[in-house]
């Protein structure tokens, strides 16, 4: 009896240590089952195409990168936008070591076309459009064909790395005279979804990003989107090109004014802070170097050092205007100190042409507001050098003021426009009508504003 009772004891011990050797090793392909889950990241991209929409996709990517992400899916709905930050994302996708595929939701019109057609595979919700890529200007006209060139070799090498067929991407740009039985055909090319499933544009119609995984063969996977936060939020704001430009005006405008009132060091402020403004983005963009931030301060100190320590205007304004217009320029485009290896020349010109074209806006705008705020009682009471020693009372009678337009008079100090000058051995307060006028230069009063006279520089004096 004993014997027996002994065998079933070790029977039983032998059930037990099986059960639990099942139950371990049923964990432990649980686990690692769990742990061979595919990791998708997905993100919205339906902005227009342009410094924010570069930021937000090199932004996901890094955050792909850095989770190990198995597949990136961009969920895409936009109508284009600006060629250079199009090709920038375009470059992302190519040399992306994690597989991109597109979702079209809606419209994937020109950039959109170059970004979806650089993805490996392309998939497109019903009722969706791929296509019209050519090249147009902010008024949507046709640009010339060097543009159109440019694009058509863009989007025909994008094709080709993606294996699609090149001379579908080159109908997009110019008048398709390849596919003959479509709807455009002849015209600029754009596909359906039921169209770009026929010419293997698309890999597949999907709804969603499950759809998406189901038809690409994902399986047992878990999907991280892309959430913005707030910092996210400002930064694109202050990237928008509107945006970007008022602030760009701002800097001109503010430095310009100064220079031309010194000493009321609001504008100068007011550039300052839109300074700032204008390269915080850029700079945590990764476009603004420390070294471009620092030609712009340079700039600006060469500026108040012609402003307020030397006379007229000289080398020293000069070179502080091309630093400033050397820095502003530069932040805008890919570079490593010069090297642009990274950004075309025609990167390059369009920056310094949007640079250059705001800088006449913005000195436009200070000239025009700058008149109309030295009427103002403000302005007035700002401008009017009341330190002057030797300045006349502002008691002065209107008559005996107008008695001087048409006398001629020299100029005591600079007038930029602000001043003083000296008629019939008198001092008194001015301004000049436009021009500048240095110290010891010949003028005539034309006008009598307030208490102070308009003079211009006199040439037959």
């Amino acid at each position: 009896m004993k014997l027996s009772s002994n065998k079933s004891q070790r029977f039983l011990f032998t059930i037990i240590v099986l059960l639990l050797q099942l139950t371990v090793h049923q964990s432990s392909n649980a686990q690692t089952i769990s742990e061979t889950k595919k990791n998708v990241y997905t993100f919205q991209l339906s902005q227009e195409i342009a410094a924010p929409a570069w930021r937000l996709v090199d932004n996901c990517f890094k955050e792909a990168e850095a989770m190990n992400a198995d597949y990136i899916i961009i969920q895409l709905n936009t109508f284009g936008g600006e060629l250079s930050n199009a090709d920038l994302i375009r470059n992302r996708i190519l040399k992306s070591k994690i597989p991109v595929y597109v979702l079209i939701d809606g419209n994937a019109a020109s950039a959109g076309a170059l970004i979806s057609i650089a993805c490996i595979k392309i998939f497109m919700k019903p009722g969706s459009t791929i296509g019209a890529a050519s090249v147009v200007n902010e008024t949507g006209e046709i640009m010339p064909d060097k543009y159109q060139s440019y694009m058509r070799g863009m989007m025909r090498a994008t094709a080709e790395q993606r294996n699609r067929d090149p001379k579908i991407a080159e109908g997009m740009v110019s008048s398709n005279n390849y596919l003959h039985d479509i709807a455009d055909s002849g015209k600029v090319i754009t596909l359906t979804t039921t169209e770009a499933m026929k010419y293997q544009y698309c890999a597949g119609v999907a709804s969603d990003i499950n759809e998406v995984c189901s038809l690409a063969g994902i399986t047992n996977y878990n999907v991280k989107t892309y959430e913005r936060s707030t910092l996210d939020v400002l930064i694109d704001f202050l990237l928008n090109p509107i945006v970007n430009s008022i602030l760009l005006m701002v800097i001109i405008a503010g430095v310009y004014f100064e220079f031309q009132h010194p000493g009321l060091g609001a504008p100068l402020f007011a550039g300052i802070i839109a300074a700032v403004l204008y390269f915080a983005p850029l700079y945590m963009d990764g476009l603004a170097a420390n070294w471009e931030i620092l030609v712009f301060v340079i700039g600006i100190i060469l500026l108040i050092a012609e402003i307020f320590f030397i006379p007229g205007f000289g080398v020293t304004g000069a070179l502080g205007i091309i630093f400033i217009v050397t820095s502003l320029t530069l932040s805008l485009i890919a570079n490593d100190f010069f090297d642009f290896t990274y950004s075309s020349t025609d990167n390059l010109l369009y920056a310094l042409l949007r640079v250059v074209s705001i800088m006449i806006v913005g000195i436009t705008g200070a000239v025009f507001l700058g008149r109309k705020f030295l009427t103002t009682t403000v302005g007035q009471k700002v401008v009017l050098t009341s330190t002057l020693a030797h300045a006349k009372s502002f008691s002065q009678s209107v008559k005996e003021l107008n008695s001087l337009i048409g006398q001629t008079g020299i100029a005591m100090t600079d007038l930029r426009p602000a001043g003083s000058v000296e008629v019939n051995n008198v001092r008194h307060d001015s301004i000049s009508d436009g021009d500048f006028i240095s110290r010891n230069d010949k003028v005539k009063v034309i006008e009598i504003r307030g208490n102070y006279l308009v003079v211009r520089k006199n040439y037959d004096f």
